[in-house]
C-alpha cells in the first residue's frame, strides 16, 4: 500500500492541488544520468525534468550526491553531465531552465573540496549538504563554521530525516539562530519516509524553521508521490507562510 495507505489510516483532510509556480525553482534533485542513485539514463532525466515542468517549475537546481566512499562526483563530471543534459532539452525543446550544484555528505571529504575550492554554489553562494542517517558527525560544527566564514550559506538537507534529532526542537531552532538553512523534502509530507518523518516535517512547518522545499527527485515513481503531495494541508500552510526562499534562487 505504501505512502498512500499512511494517508488513509490518518485520515488526512485532503485540499486542492497547491500551484508550485509561486515556488519557481526546485532545488534538491537527482537527474544527472549515470553519476549517483537518481536518474540512470538520459531518457529517464529528461522524463523527470518533463514531471516537475508539470508540476509547474520553471527551474530546476539539480544536485546530484557527491560522497568519498559511493559517489566521487567532481564538479568536471556534474558539468559534463549538465551539459548533455541541457543539450538533450534544447533538442527536444523543453523550455525549462536547468542548473546544477551538488548535495555534499558531511564527512572528512567535504572539508577538503571546501578548503580547496572544490565544490559548485548555487544561488546566493548557497551549499547543500547532508548527513549521516546515524549520528550527527563530530566535525558539523566544524565545517559549518568553516563554511560561514568563508562566505558560504549552508543549507541542511531534509532535517526532517535524522532520526537523532527527532523531537529535539532546539536543535532545530540552533541550527536556524546560526544561520543555517533548512530544507525539507516534499514527499516527506506525505509518510514517503516514514509516518514520524511526515510528523516532524510537519512540527518543523509550525514551527517556522523551514525556507527552502525540495523535491529529492531520484525516479519516475516518485512522481505520482509528488503530485499527490500537492494536495497535503502542511504544503499549503508551507507555501502560504511567506518563509520560502526558492524563487530567489
Amino acid at each position: 500500500m505504501g505512502f498512500f495507505s499512511n494517508i488513509f489510516k490518518r485520515k488526512e483532510r485532503l485540499l486542492e492541488p497547491a500551484d508550485l509556480s509561486m515556488l519557481k525553482t526546485d532545488f534538491h534533485s537527482h537527474l544527472i544520468p549515470g553519476i549517483d542513485d537518481g536518474a540512470q539514463t538520459l531518457e529517464e532525466a529528461i522524463l523527470l525534468i518533463e514531471g516537475l515542468k508539470e508540476l509547474g517549475y520553471q527551474k530546476i537546481i539539480t544536485t546530484p550526491h557527491c560522497m568519498s566512499d559511493f559517489y566521487k562526483n567532481t564538479p568536471e563530471i556534474i558539468i559534463s553531465g549538465l551539459t548533455k543534459v541541457k543539450e538533450e532539452l534544447q533538442r527536444r525543446g523543453i523550455d525549462i531552465s536547468i542548473e546544477a550544484s551538488a548535495e555534499y555528505y558531511l564527512d572528512d571529504d567535504f572539508e577538503r573540496k571546501i578548503d580547496e575550492g572544490e565544490i559548485i554554489t548555487f544561488g546566493d553562494n548557497y551549499i547543500l549538504f547532508e548527513l549521516p542517517f546515524l549520528a550527527e558527525p563530530p566535525n558539523f560544527n566544524q565545517v559549518v563554521f568553516k563554511l560561514q566564514s568563508m562566505g558560504y550559506r549552508p543549507i541542511l538537507a531534509h532535517p526532517e530525516r535524522y532520526g537523532f534529532y527527532y523531537n529535539q526542537f532546539e536543535t532545530y531552532q540552533d541550527f536556524v539562530d546560526r544561520g543555517i538553512y533548512l530544507q525539507v523534502n516534499m514527499m516527506s509530507l506525505m509518510g514517503h519516509y516514514s509516518p514520524e518523518t511526515q510528523k516532524i516535517a510537519e512540527k518543523l512547518i509550525e514551527r517556522g524553521l523551514i525556507t527552502f522545499i525540495g523535491s529529492d527527485l531520484h525516479n519516475e515513481r516518485q512522481l505520482p508521490i509528488l503530485k499527490h503531495a500537492l494536495q497535503m494541508p502542511s504544503l499549503h500552510k508551507l507555501l502560504d507562510s511567506g518563509k520560502l526562499k526558492n524563487a530567489e534562487l
